[in-house]
């Protein structure tokens, strides 16, 4: 979580800027989500997929997929004046974790996206936070032609812990994807909360 300070007409005001994860399986909607809600061209690090990246990579289910992050993307939207959140999508592959313990580091909460063909590429994103204790919701990415499921079914098929707020979405869609930002923020300010009066009781 970072402050910073930028003047205002009457005045200075603060403007709160909150770092957000974007996680999930490969292929699941990672980039086009940070891509639909930025309000600034998001900076995106997304490479061919190669031969040798076919017997690593499952694209089963998203065989229609051509590129994967190899980095990070990263965005910016303003929720309300002087609150912004900074965006930064995490590759999805085992391969590159690596990153993840630093694109973590100062982030108020995550998202994890989730497709139903394949909850399974979930699991080690929601293990990740929930052993790192990172408030995070489950946002299930609503591909056409997927079963759909309802939040219930999800969240017992992932083993949340009680209270993980699961949300359905289109990561394509702008509305859709700032309504699951703002059902983190909501979250995690919860979260941070309860920890910071159990700490002082």
């Amino acid at each position: 979580m970072a402050s910073e300070t930028s003047d205002a007409t009457e005045g200075e005001t603060t403007a709160l800027a909150l770092k957000i994860l974007v996680a999930g399986g490969f292929g699941v909607g990672k980039t086009t989500l940070v891509g639909a809600v930025s309000e600034i061209r998001p900076l995106r690090t997304e490479e061919l997929l190669s031969e040798a990246g076919q017997l690593v990579d499952d694209t089963d289910g998203v065989d229609r997929k051509v590129t994967t992050t190899v980095a990070m993307d990263f965005g910016r939207i303003t929720i309300r004046s002087g609150l912004s959140l900074y965006l930064f999508g995490t590759p999805g592959q085992d391969r590159f974790w690596f990153l993840w313990d630093e694109l973590s580091q100062g982030a108020l909460g995550a998202v994890v996206l989730a497709d139903t063909r394949r909850m399974e590429d979930c699991f080690p994103a929601v293990d990740y936070f929930e052993h790192r204790h990172i408030p995070f919701v489950v946002a299930v990415n609503c591909f056409a032609g997927a079963r759909t499921h309802g939040a219930q079914n999800v969240s017992r098929a992932l083993d949340l812990d009680q209270g993980t707020p699961v949300v359905l979405c289109d990561a394509r869609d702008r509305d859709s994807g700032k309504e699951v930002l703002i059902r983190l923020v909501e979250y995690a300010g919860r979260m941070h909360t309860a920890r910071l009066l159990d700490s002082v009781s």
